[in-house]
């Protein structure tokens, strides 16, 4: 098994993990557990791969992936009354899953050959679009959009520090994990010290 399938696997299961503690937090039955770990764990991958015109798709080829997010919806099912706050878990193992599944991202475009603006949003898609898909099934506020935090950039940062860092000759495993830290990194600080981007407010109309 080479790096960006590991990278893969372990995106998979940790966003699994989140897609199953938002369906806890909408009381949904097990099937609804396991279609929302599933859905959270394969949604930006499966968007990267059709950009991408990767045949098959990395779950149609590898069907384990679903295997292992069933698992872990199962898993949260049966030991989510266990945590004492739910949505601490959540934002802390979704932070986790953004680094890693941007890396993946990243990863799968450079192995192409893709150009730089194409592996950063890649990377971003691979990392955003799957939490995006959980929020707003489970009619969450989406994390990628909650105001006064740092996501999308996250992993726009990341995405582009592999491509930099590869442009200097930083080869493989440890652009994509210096991608990873960088975006974890941000998120982190986000979470923790409040670190934001500027938010519009509106000003009245000069007259």
């Amino acid at each position: 098994m080479n790096g960006l399938a590991l990278l893969d696997y372990a995106s998979v299961l940790v966003f699994a993990l989140t897609g199953a503690l938002v369906a806890s937090r909408a009381q949904l039955d097990l099937v609804g557990f396991a279609f929302m770990a599933c859905l959270t764990a394969v949604g930006g991958g499966t968007v990267r791969d059709l950009l991408l015109d990767r045949h098959p798709v990395f779950w149609v080829g590898q069907p384990d992936y679903i295997l292992i997010a069933v698992s872990a919806a199962v898993l949260v099912f049966f030991t989510a009354h266990l945590v004492e706050s739910r949505y601490n878990w959540l934002v802390w193992l979704d932070s986790f899953a953004l680094s890693i599944a941007v890396a993946a991202g990243t990863g799968a475009a450079l192995s192409l050959g893709q150009s730089g603006i194409i592996v950063v949003l890649m990377g971003v898609t691979t990392g955003c679009l799957g939490g995006l898909m959980r929020d707003v099934v489970c009619n969450e506020v989406p994390l990628v959009l909650k105001q006064g935090e740092l996501y999308v950039s996250c992993a726009l940062a990341g995405a582009l520090s592999a491509v930099l860092a590869t442009k200097f000759g930083l080869e493989g495993l440890l652009a994509l994990g210096l991608c990873a830290l960088v975006c974890w990194v941000l998120r982190a600080g986000s979470l923790l010290f409040g670190w934001q981007l500027p938010v519009y407010k509106a000003r009245p109309p000069r007259q």
